[in-house]
C-alpha cells in the first residue's frame, strides 16, 4: 500500500470538498484510481481518511457525499485553569518539534531524514533485539551491561591512560539525552539555586533547566565557545555549582571549542570546585574537525558526559547515555531509576546491535560527506540567494547554520511568512535562556530535496525584505 498515493488522493480531494457544495458526490472509486494512477485499495484508503475527518460521508450502494459543514462547539475547560493555577515553569512550543505539511522545504527540524540514517542497519538490529532475551527481560536501572560497556570504551580511547579508566559503572542509560539532562540538573543543582548555561544554546536544556526548576543564568559564547574569564565570573558571582555547555557543534551557532579552550574552561570549574555538564549531541556528525571531548581530560569527575544516539541512529530509538563519577553519578542513577525505573531493553539492545555493527563506522563516513556537501549547499545558496542573512560560523560538524537577520527583524514574522511560501524555518529566540541578543534564524540542512535550497534562500530573503518595507 502506497502511503504517499494516499496522501496525494486526501490532498487532492480535501481541495475538491472546499470548492464543493454541500452534499455534492464525490467522484467514483473507479475514477479515482484513473485519475490518480493508484490502487483501489489505496483509494479507499483515502476515503475512509476523510470520513473519519468528518469531511465526506459514504453511502452503501450509492456513493461517497460531501458532508454538510456542522458549527463545532468548543467545550470549555476554564475550571481546570483555576484547578491548575500557575504553571511551575514556562514551557514554549518549540518549532523544531513541529511537522510541516506534505510538499514543504523543511529547514526547521532536528532530526536528521532517513536518507542520513542506517536505515537498513535499524531495521535489522530491531528484527534482532525481538528475538532475543530483550524483549521480555527488565534491565537494570543503570542500562545494559554490554551497551554500558560500548559507551565506556568509546570514551575511554579517548582518554589518556594517566587519568584513569573510564568503566562500566560510571556509565547510566538514559531515554534521550532530553531525559538525562533533567536528571542531570535535578542531582546538581537545588531548586531555585542558579545553573551557568551557554548562551544561546539547545533549548531543550533550557527546558530541563525549568522543568527541575533551577535559575538558568547565561554566559555569552560566540563561534570559539565561552570565554573561560566570563565563565569563572559568572561561577564567582552567583556561586553556581554547575556550567552547562556543547563543545562540539554546538546547538545553534555550530561553535567548536579548540583543545586549549576547552582545557581552559575545565582548570575554571575546577578551580571553583564545580561541574561541567558536557552534552555530546553531535559527536557522530563531524563534518571537518575531529571530537575531542572535554570529559577526556577530566581525571576528578568534574565532567558530567552527556552521550546521545538518538539523532545519529533513529529517533525512534531514544537511547543516550551520562558519564559520571562518584556520588554526582549515584544521585543521577537515583533519579532516573525514580523518573522511569529503566530504558526498555528492546530499544537498548538494538541500539547496541547498530553501533557494534562494523557496517557502522562505514555508515559514519559516508554521513560525514553527505552532510559535508549538504552544510556547503545550503551555505552558498545563503550567500548568493539571501545576503541580508550573515552567518559568521560555517559549523565544522553538526546540522544548522545559524544566522543573523538584520537588526531591526521580526524573526517571528519572517517565521510565518517563510511557511506561507512552503518554507519552514525556526526563530532563534527559542535558544537564548534570557533576552535574544539579536533576531536569529536556525537553518538546518539535514531534511529532505537539498536541492531546494537556492529556492528556499530566495524566500526567506523576501520575508526580509517585506520586514524592511513594512517598517
Amino acid at each position: 500500500m502506497n502511503n504517499d498515493s494516499s496522501a496525494r488522493i486526501v490532498a487532492g480531494l480535501r481541495a475538491w470538498i472546499r470548492d464543493a457544495a454541500a452534499g455534492a458526490q464525490l467522484p467514483s472509486s473507479r475514477r479515482l484510481v484513473a485519475e490518480y494512477g493508484a490502487s483501489p485499495v489505496t483509494v479507499q484508503k483515502a476515503l475512509r481518511r476523510l470520513v473519519a475527518e468528518g469531511l465526506v460521508e459514504s453511502r452503501p450502494g450509492v456513493g461517497t457525499f460531501v458532508c454538510a459543514a456542522r458549527p463545532a462547539r468548543g467545550r470549555d475547560f476554564g475550571w481546570q485553569s483555576a484547578a491548575l493555577r500557575s504553571p511551575r515553569a514556562d514551557l514554549a512550543r518549540v518549532t523544531g518539534l513541529r511537522t510541516p505539511p506534505p510538499g514543504v522545504q523543511a529547514l526547521h527540524d532536528g532530526y536528521p531524514g532517513p536518507d542520513l540514517l542506517p536505515e537498513r542497519l535499524v531495521r535489522t538490529a530491531l528484527g534482532r533485539a525481538a528475538r532475543g532475551a530483550a524483549a521480555t527481560s527488565r534491565p537494570s536501572a543503570a542500562g545494559l551491561p554490554e551497551l554500558r560497556a560500548w559507551f565506556a570504551t568509546e570514551l575511554a580511547d579517548a582518554t589518556p591512560a594517566h587519568l584513569g579508566v573510564v568503566t562500566p559503572n560510571d556509565v547510566v542509560v538514559t531515554p534521550g539525552s532530553q531525559s538525562a539532562l533533567a536528571s542531570i540538573f535535578r542531582a546538581l543543582v537545588a531548586p531555585g539555586q542558579p545553573l551557568l548555561i551557554e548562551s544561546p544554546t539547545y533549548w531543550g536544556a533550557i527546558q530541563a533547566a525549568r522543568q527541575a526548576d533551577v535559575e538558568p543564568v547565561p554566559v555569552p559564547s560566540d563561534g570559539q565557545g565561552p570565554d573561560p574569564a566570563e565563565v569563572d565570573r559568572a561561577l564567582r558571582e552567583t556561586g553556581a555549582r554547575a556550567f552547562y555547555a556543547q563543545p562540539s557543534f554546538a546547538n545553534p551557532t555550530g561553535a567548536h571549542w579548540s583543545l586549549e579552550r576547552g582545557s581552559e574552561v575545565l582548570e575554571v570549574v575546577r578551580a571553583h570546585g564545580a561541574f561541567l555538564v558536557e552534552d555530546d549531541w553531535a559527536h557522530d556528525f563531524g563534518i571537518d574537525a575531529d571530537l575531542r571531548p572535554v570529559a577526556a581530560r577530566d581525571d576528578a569527575g568534574h565532567v558530567v558526559y552527556v552521550r546521545s544516539l538518538t539523532k545519529s541512529v533513529s529517533p525512534a530509538i531514544r537511547v543516550a547515555a551520562v558519564i559520571a563519577r562518584g556520588p554526582a553519578r549515584d544521585r543521577i542513577l537515583a533519579d532516573r531509576a525514580a523518573e522511569s525505573m529503566y530504558v526498555s531493553g528492546l530499544l537498548q539492545q538494538a541500539a547496541l546491535e547498530v553501533v557494534s555493527d562494523p557496517a557502522w563506522r562505514t555508515h559514519l563516513r559516508r554521513l560525514r560527506g553527505q552532510l559535508r556537501e549538504r552544510r556547503d549547499l545550503l551555505v552558498a545558496a545563503v550567500a548568493e540567494h539571501a545576503p541580508s542573512l550573515t552567518v559568521d560560523v560555517v559549523p565544522p560538524g553538526g546540522l544548522h547554520l545559524w544566522a543573523r537577520l538584520p537588526d531591526g527583524t521580526d524573526g517571528e514574522q519572517v517565521v510565518r511568512d517563510c511557511a506561507a511560501d512552503g518554507v519552514w524555518v525556526a526563530a532563534g529566540d527559542e535558544w537564548f535562556p534570557a533576552e535574544p541578543t539579536a533576531a536569529y534564524l536556525r537553518l538546518t540542512f539535514i531534511g529532505p530535496e537539498p536541492g531546494g535550497y537556492p529556492a528556499a534562500a530566495r524566500v526567506i530573503e523576501r520575508a526580509v525584505a517585506r520586514q524592511g518595507r513594512r517598517t
